[in-house]
């Protein structure tokens, strides 16, 4: 059976890979100052993320209708492929999950829709596995059966520069109690179980980053690995240069997507893993 892959711009998926292992990815919407713009056109990343501090009303961000979903089900359905994947951001973080879910309705038995429990290229490095196992030739049960436990591996953990953005998105719960005793500190989070968790503090920019490596190099030898930032290319470069981690895959750095980047704010650092 032809199986085509559906994700959405959350995935942080380089274009190349998309386009190489025909990987289908829904934009997501950015709202600034009523003008919407679709994830990727009409404002480069740097821009965003130079522009965030003082955008005043803050962005929102807003996922594509479930009639996308259905027209693009729709046209791989008519392009010969049997059955799609569909896969999404986690489901207690956003509400694109249940747009595709909607969609999938009309194709039941036919359109898969699969929650990562991820974002960034927690999502993306999920997407792209089931790209290249089906690409092997296996089946998608298969595939399907065997994807929790290889979401087990993936560790995605990132510092923040300041927790204004995360509180003000108010998609965290904790992150809006004892906002005044955690200005001063560079907070660290980790994508659990689909949930966004604190992961400790340290007191200085510099003591984050040394603790960031010392996380991630715990870790042990590495399948995959991506470097992710919000506008702090040079830094992470840096970090990236620094490391002593054997990984499989050539690691990857990403300016994460501005989607993701409203609610984490700009100058944030951290790093998606899957261990051997």
């Amino acid at each position: 059976m032809q199986t085509a892959v559906v994700t959405d711009s959350t995935s942080d998926i380089p274009d190349e890979s998309a386009r190489d292992l025909n990987i289908q990815v829904v934009p997501n919407i950015m709202v600034i100052d009523g003008q919407e713009y679709e994830d990727g056109k009409g404002i480069s990343r740097p821009e965003f993320y130079r522009r965030l501090p003082n955008l005043n009303p803050p962005p929102t961000t807003a996922t594509s209708s479930s009639g996308v979903y259905t027209n693009l089900y729709q046209r791989l359905f008519g392009q010969g492929y049997d059955q799609v994947v569909s896969i999404h951001a986690s489901g207690a973080l956003s509400g694109i999950i249940n747009a595709a879910s909607a969609a999938a309705q009309a194709y039941l038995g036919r359109v898969f829709v699969i929650d990562s429990e991820q974002v960034s290229s927690g999502l993306g490095f999920q997407v792209v596995h089931i790209a290249e196992q089906l690409a092997k030739g296996n089946q998608l049960e298969s595939i399907l059966e065997q994807l929790p436990v290889y979401r087990q591996r993936i560790h995605l953990v990132a510092m923040l520069d300041t927790l204004e953005f995360v509180r003000r998105s108010g998609r965290v719960s904790w992150a809006r109690a004892h906002l005044g005793n955690l200005l001063n500190i560079k907070l660290f989070i980790k994508i659990q179980d689909g949930k966004v968790i604190r992961y400790g503090e340290t007191r200085t920019r510099q003591k984050g980053i040394e603790r960031l490596k010392q996380i991630l190099e715990g870790l042990g030898p590495l399948e995959r690995l991506s470097i992710l930032h919000t506008n702090a290319e040079t830094e992470a470069c840096r970090f990236l240069a620094s490391l002593q981690v054997n990984s499989q895959i050539k690691p990857i750095l990403i300016n994460v997507t501005t989607i993701l980047g409203v609610h984490v704010g700009p100058n944030a650092l951290g790093f998606t893993a899957i261990t051997q």
